[in-house]
Protein backbone atom coordinates (compact mmCIF):
# COMPACT_ATOMS: atom_id res chain seq x y z
CA UNK A 1 0.00 0.00 0.00
CA UNK A 2 1.38 3.50 -1.11
CA UNK A 3 0.59 6.50 0.56
CA UNK A 4 1.34 9.20 -1.74
CA UNK A 5 -2.48 10.29 -1.90
CA UNK A 6 -2.20 10.70 1.96
CA UNK A 7 -4.35 14.01 2.47
CA UNK A 8 -6.24 13.86 -0.75
CA UNK A 9 -9.79 13.16 -1.53
CA UNK A 10 -11.12 11.81 -4.38
CA UNK A 11 -14.46 11.38 -5.80
CA UNK A 12 -15.44 8.67 -8.21
CA UNK A 13 -18.85 8.38 -10.23
CA UNK A 14 -20.15 5.46 -11.16
CA UNK A 15 -18.68 3.80 -8.30
CA UNK A 16 -21.79 1.14 -7.26
CA UNK A 17 -19.89 -1.63 -8.66
CA UNK A 18 -17.44 -2.55 -11.97
CA UNK A 19 -14.61 0.10 -13.05
CA UNK A 20 -15.94 2.64 -10.50
CA UNK A 21 -15.35 0.52 -8.04
CA UNK A 22 -11.95 -0.81 -8.71
CA UNK A 23 -10.89 2.91 -8.83
CA UNK A 24 -12.25 3.76 -5.39
CA UNK A 25 -10.32 0.43 -4.02
CA UNK A 26 -7.00 1.32 -6.44
CA UNK A 27 -7.15 5.34 -4.98
CA UNK A 28 -7.65 4.20 -1.12
CA UNK A 29 -4.96 1.66 -1.51
CA UNK A 30 -2.76 4.89 -2.62
CA UNK A 31 -4.12 6.79 0.70
CA UNK A 32 -6.43 8.93 -0.46
CA UNK A 33 -10.21 8.76 0.67
CA UNK A 34 -12.67 8.58 -1.34
CA UNK A 35 -16.35 9.23 -2.06
CA UNK A 36 -18.06 7.05 -3.98
CA UNK A 37 -21.23 8.53 -6.04
CA UNK A 38 -23.67 6.53 -8.43
CA UNK A 39 -27.48 6.62 -9.03
CA UNK A 40 -27.97 3.24 -7.32
CA UNK A 41 -28.37 3.25 -3.71
CA UNK A 42 -26.15 0.15 -3.52
CA UNK A 43 -23.40 2.58 -3.52
CA UNK A 44 -23.68 3.30 0.08
CA UNK A 45 -23.12 -0.48 0.91
CA UNK A 46 -20.53 -0.57 -1.94
CA UNK A 47 -18.29 1.97 0.41
CA UNK A 48 -18.74 0.50 3.39
CA UNK A 49 -17.72 -3.07 2.32
CA UNK A 50 -14.15 -0.91 1.05
CA UNK A 51 -14.55 0.78 4.56
CA UNK A 52 -16.96 0.11 7.16
CA UNK A 53 -15.82 2.79 9.54
CA UNK A 54 -16.94 5.27 7.00
CA UNK A 55 -13.69 7.33 7.87
CA UNK A 56 -12.28 6.86 4.83
CA UNK A 57 -15.03 5.92 2.37
CA UNK A 58 -18.51 7.32 2.21
CA UNK A 59 -21.23 6.33 -0.90
CA UNK A 60 -23.57 9.03 -1.91
CA UNK A 61 -26.62 8.87 -4.00
CA UNK A 62 -26.65 11.65 -7.23
CA UNK A 63 -27.49 11.61 -10.23
CA UNK A 64 -24.58 13.32 -12.67
CA UNK A 65 -26.41 15.07 -14.96
CA UNK A 66 -28.46 17.25 -12.48
CA UNK A 67 -26.36 20.06 -10.79
CA UNK A 68 -28.47 20.73 -7.94
CA UNK A 69 -27.56 16.68 -6.78
CA UNK A 70 -24.47 17.06 -7.33
CA UNK A 71 -23.87 19.84 -5.69
CA UNK A 72 -25.27 18.77 -2.60
CA UNK A 73 -23.46 15.31 -2.88
CA UNK A 74 -19.92 17.62 -3.49
CA UNK A 75 -20.97 19.21 0.07
CA UNK A 76 -21.04 15.63 1.64
CA UNK A 77 -18.01 14.83 0.60
CA UNK A 78 -16.45 18.50 1.91
CA UNK A 79 -18.18 18.05 5.31
CA UNK A 80 -17.44 14.43 5.87
CA UNK A 81 -14.01 13.77 3.77
CA UNK A 82 -12.83 17.34 3.24
CA UNK A 83 -12.02 19.16 -0.34
CA UNK A 84 -12.48 17.07 -3.43
CA UNK A 85 -8.90 17.10 -5.33
CA UNK A 86 -9.34 14.09 -7.76
CA UNK A 87 -12.02 13.63 -9.74
CA UNK A 88 -13.05 10.47 -11.78
CA UNK A 89 -15.60 10.94 -13.91
CA UNK A 90 -16.58 7.38 -15.06
CA UNK A 91 -20.61 7.08 -14.94
CA UNK A 92 -21.56 5.86 -18.18
CA UNK A 93 -23.39 2.86 -19.84
CA UNK A 94 -24.37 1.76 -23.83
CA UNK A 95 -27.51 1.62 -25.24
CA UNK A 96 -26.78 -0.53 -28.68
CA UNK A 97 -28.32 -0.55 -31.67
CA UNK A 98 -28.04 0.53 -35.14
CA UNK A 99 -28.95 4.14 -36.13
CA UNK A 100 -31.59 3.63 -38.53
CA UNK A 101 -33.48 1.75 -34.77
CA UNK A 102 -31.83 4.59 -32.74
CA UNK A 103 -34.19 6.12 -30.10
CA UNK A 104 -33.40 9.71 -29.69
CA UNK A 105 -34.00 9.15 -25.88
CA UNK A 106 -31.70 6.41 -26.10
CA UNK A 107 -28.49 8.63 -27.59
CA UNK A 108 -30.02 11.44 -25.58
CA UNK A 109 -29.50 9.29 -22.32
CA UNK A 110 -26.08 8.69 -22.83
CA UNK A 111 -24.39 12.00 -24.18
CA UNK A 112 -26.25 13.25 -21.18
CA UNK A 113 -24.86 11.14 -18.53
CA UNK A 114 -20.94 10.49 -20.32
CA UNK A 115 -20.55 14.15 -21.87
CA UNK A 116 -22.74 16.59 -19.51
CA UNK A 117 -22.18 14.01 -16.46
CA UNK A 118 -19.14 14.91 -16.58
CA UNK A 119 -19.27 18.74 -17.43
CA UNK A 120 -21.25 19.26 -14.10
CA UNK A 121 -19.44 17.13 -11.97
CA UNK A 122 -16.44 19.01 -12.92
CA UNK A 123 -17.74 21.89 -12.73
CA UNK A 124 -19.15 21.47 -8.87
CA UNK A 125 -15.36 20.61 -7.38
CA UNK A 126 -13.08 22.95 -9.98
CA UNK A 127 -13.49 25.47 -8.11
CA UNK A 128 -11.99 23.90 -4.47
CA UNK A 129 -9.24 22.50 -7.31
CA UNK A 130 -8.24 25.71 -8.10
CA UNK A 131 -8.27 27.29 -4.31
CA UNK A 132 -5.40 24.04 -3.32
CA UNK A 133 -3.69 24.95 -6.67
CA UNK A 134 -3.84 21.22 -7.35
CA UNK A 135 -6.08 19.03 -8.61
CA UNK A 136 -6.66 15.36 -10.99
CA UNK A 137 -9.89 14.76 -13.34
CA UNK A 138 -9.93 11.59 -14.69
CA UNK A 139 -12.19 10.93 -17.36
CA UNK A 140 -13.29 7.62 -18.24
CA UNK A 141 -13.75 7.03 -22.27
CA UNK A 142 -13.51 4.21 -23.96
CA UNK A 143 -11.75 2.58 -26.92
CA UNK A 144 -15.04 3.36 -28.42
CA UNK A 145 -14.08 6.64 -29.45
CA UNK A 146 -12.59 5.48 -32.69
CA UNK A 147 -16.25 4.52 -33.31
CA UNK A 148 -18.02 0.75 -33.15
CA UNK A 149 -21.41 -0.22 -35.17
CA UNK A 150 -24.20 -0.04 -33.27
CA UNK A 151 -22.78 2.46 -30.85
CA UNK A 152 -23.20 6.23 -32.42
CA UNK A 153 -24.43 7.47 -29.36
CA UNK A 154 -21.64 5.65 -27.01
CA UNK A 155 -19.05 6.36 -29.46
CA UNK A 156 -19.45 10.01 -30.05
CA UNK A 157 -20.46 10.53 -25.85
CA UNK A 158 -16.45 9.02 -25.27
CA UNK A 159 -15.27 10.59 -28.11
CA UNK A 160 -16.19 14.13 -26.88
CA UNK A 161 -14.97 13.39 -23.74
CA UNK A 162 -11.72 13.47 -25.10
CA UNK A 163 -12.11 16.76 -26.29
CA UNK A 164 -13.18 17.66 -23.20
CA UNK A 165 -10.28 16.33 -21.68
CA UNK A 166 -7.62 18.71 -23.69
CA UNK A 167 -9.94 21.57 -23.44
CA UNK A 168 -10.39 21.92 -19.94
CA UNK A 169 -6.44 20.99 -19.73
CA UNK A 170 -5.88 24.01 -21.02
CA UNK A 171 -8.02 25.87 -18.66
CA UNK A 172 -7.06 24.50 -15.69
CA UNK A 173 -3.07 23.69 -16.07
CA UNK A 174 -2.42 27.25 -14.90
CA UNK A 175 -3.92 25.85 -11.58
CA UNK A 176 -1.87 23.05 -11.02
CA UNK A 177 -4.68 20.68 -12.28
CA UNK A 178 -4.08 17.94 -14.98
CA UNK A 179 -7.00 16.58 -16.86
CA UNK A 180 -6.34 13.46 -18.86
CA UNK A 181 -8.58 10.60 -20.36
CA UNK A 182 -8.01 6.90 -19.81
CA UNK A 183 -9.76 4.70 -22.71
CA UNK A 184 -10.56 1.12 -22.10
CA UNK A 185 -10.80 -1.85 -24.13
CA UNK A 186 -13.14 -4.70 -23.32
CA UNK A 187 -13.30 -4.90 -19.61
CA UNK A 188 -14.74 -8.05 -17.98
CA UNK A 189 -17.34 -6.07 -15.11
CA UNK A 190 -20.44 -7.44 -13.62
CA UNK A 191 -22.41 -5.54 -16.93
CA UNK A 192 -20.92 -6.79 -19.58
CA UNK A 193 -20.98 -10.25 -17.83
CA UNK A 194 -24.58 -9.33 -17.58
CA UNK A 195 -25.29 -8.97 -21.56
CA UNK A 196 -27.08 -11.81 -23.00
CA UNK A 197 -24.57 -11.65 -25.85
CA UNK A 198 -21.39 -11.78 -23.41
CA UNK A 199 -19.53 -14.56 -24.54
CA UNK A 200 -20.03 -13.58 -27.94
CA UNK A 201 -18.20 -9.88 -27.94
CA UNK A 202 -15.81 -11.41 -25.30
CA UNK A 203 -14.80 -13.92 -27.75
CA UNK A 204 -14.21 -11.35 -30.17
CA UNK A 205 -12.14 -8.82 -28.24
CA UNK A 206 -9.68 -12.10 -27.34
CA UNK A 207 -9.55 -12.88 -31.49
CA UNK A 208 -9.03 -9.16 -32.22
CA UNK A 209 -6.59 -8.32 -29.05
CA UNK A 210 -2.97 -8.72 -29.58
CA UNK A 211 -2.45 -9.94 -25.85
CA UNK A 212 -5.17 -12.81 -26.48
CA UNK A 213 -7.37 -11.83 -23.58
CA UNK A 214 -10.21 -9.08 -22.02
CA UNK A 215 -9.31 -6.54 -19.45
CA UNK A 216 -10.13 -6.48 -15.87
CA UNK A 217 -11.49 -3.31 -13.83
CA UNK A 218 -8.45 -3.45 -11.56
CA UNK A 219 -5.99 -2.89 -14.37
CA UNK A 220 -8.14 0.58 -15.19
CA UNK A 221 -8.08 1.27 -11.94
CA UNK A 222 -3.78 1.08 -11.88
CA UNK A 223 -3.95 3.51 -14.72
CA UNK A 224 -6.20 6.03 -12.50
CA UNK A 225 -4.10 5.86 -9.64
CA UNK A 226 -1.26 6.32 -11.52
CA UNK A 227 -2.28 9.64 -13.33
CA UNK A 228 -4.08 11.02 -9.97
CA UNK A 229 -0.05 10.60 -8.23
CA UNK A 230 2.12 12.87 -7.55
CA UNK A 231 3.91 10.94 -10.47
CA UNK A 232 2.04 11.74 -13.36
CA UNK A 233 2.54 15.57 -12.47
CA UNK A 234 3.30 15.91 -15.95
CA UNK A 235 1.05 14.20 -17.96
CA UNK A 236 -2.29 16.49 -18.92
CA UNK A 237 -4.70 16.85 -21.91
CA UNK A 238 -4.01 13.21 -22.97
CA UNK A 239 -5.83 10.13 -23.75
CA UNK A 240 -3.97 6.72 -22.44
CA UNK A 241 -5.56 4.10 -24.09
CA UNK A 242 -5.53 0.84 -21.84
CA UNK A 243 -6.74 -1.57 -24.64
CA UNK A 244 -4.48 -4.69 -24.12
CA UNK A 245 -3.40 -3.04 -28.00
CA UNK A 246 -6.46 -3.39 -29.47
CA UNK A 247 -7.42 -0.02 -31.40
CA UNK A 248 -9.97 -1.88 -34.14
Amino acid sequence: MSGELEGRVALITGAARGIGKACAQALLDHGAKVALLDLDHAVVDTAKGLDPSGERAIGVVADVTNPDQVGTAVAEVREKLGDVGILVNNAGFPRDTFLAKMKLEDFQRVIDVVLTGSFVCSQAVIGSMMSQKWGRIINISSRSHLGNPGQTNYSAAKAGLIGFTRALSLESGKFGITVNAVAPGFVETEAMKALDNYEVLKQRSVDKSPLGRVGQPEEIADTVAFLASPRAGYISGDTVHVTGGRYS
